[in-house]
């Protein structure tokens, strides 16, 4: 089966770093907010406690940021400077275009039956949408989480009702990744019907050749054009690693619905410790 590269080696690093590292937030993030209850208790139990659990929340928000930094300079190494900033609005960018917005029109017409399929390139709007949601989530994440990890020290610079409004901020930002990730994200990448029961794409770094033709023509013809095509073409992946793949990644997926449903089903407890 002839497959073409679609992530570099370093890339699938920063994907497995950031799905372990936001993983562990949401986990440690939710036994907190959740402590009133008997899952928030048990959850809490599985990092060493409630206090425990806050250690590792705070550890792995300053890794998060910093990967997220790493990934910045990751990000302006690779920067074409020479043709700047036209190289930043190429195909081969995640920066939002015109063209996105009238790919999601069209695609919206073609899921209704108005329109033809809209010939995607490398990334669709939706990539392009999750890939900056990371960095405007982490930063957001990110600077609240650090202003309400030392309260005494910034006290000195903000009244306290705006730690009260910060950790609100914090709260509704990190449930709403929680609920994207989980849904939207999952179904998109794993739950359709040209990737059920998991796109493997970002374990393996490439995908199937025809099937890049259907889902990104405009990407496969432009690489031909270019003449680029078939440098980008590897082989298959082994059978064992990919069974390792589809035991990690059924894993991980197992545990973010595990956070969801049970965060759902123990909301009347959460709500009730606010009402009292």
């Amino acid at each position: 089966m002839t497959r073409i590269k679609r992530f570099t080696p370093v890339q699938r690093v920063f994907h497995l770093l950031l799905m372990l590292f936001f993983l562990t937030q949401a986990a440690t993030g939710l036994a907190r907010l959740y402590i009133e209850t008997n899952w928030g208790r048990f959850l809490a139990s599985l990092f060493g406690g409630y206090t425990q659990a806050l250690y590792i929340h705070w550890w792995v928000g300053i890794f998060m940021l910093t990967l997220l930094g790493v990934h910045a300079i990751y990000v302006l190494i690779h920067i074409d400077w020479r043709h700047f900033p036209q190289s930043i609005y190429g195909p081969d960018s995640l920066l939002p275009r015109k063209e996105d917005l009238f790919q999601a029109l069209q695609h919206i017409g073609w899921l209704l039956g108005l329109k033809e399929a809209p010939r995607f390139d490398r990334w669709g709007y939706w990539e392009k949408f999750d890939y900056l949601a990371v960095f405007w989530g982490i930063t957001l994440l990110g600077g609240t989480g650090l202003i309400l990890y030392n309260p005494i020290f910034f006290s000195h610079y903000m009244p306290g009702w705006v730690f009260n409004v910060l950790l609100w901020v914090h709260r509704i930002e990190a449930l709403l990744a929680i609920a994207h990730v989980t849904t939207i994200h999952f179904f998109i990448g794993h739950l359709r019907r040209h990737n059920f029961p998991m796109d493997l794409a970002m374990f393996e770094g490439s995908v199937d050749l025809e099937k890049a033709r259907h889902e990104r023509p405009a990407w496969v013809a432009r690489l031909e054009i270019e003449g680029n095509l078939q440098s980008n073409l590897i082989d298959s992946t082994p059978k064992a690693s990919r069974a390792i793949y589809y035991v990690f990644g059924f894993s991980i997926m197992i545990c973010f619905l595990y956070l969801l449903v049970n965060g759902l089903a123990n909301a009347r407890g959460l709500f009730g410790q606010f009402l009292l």
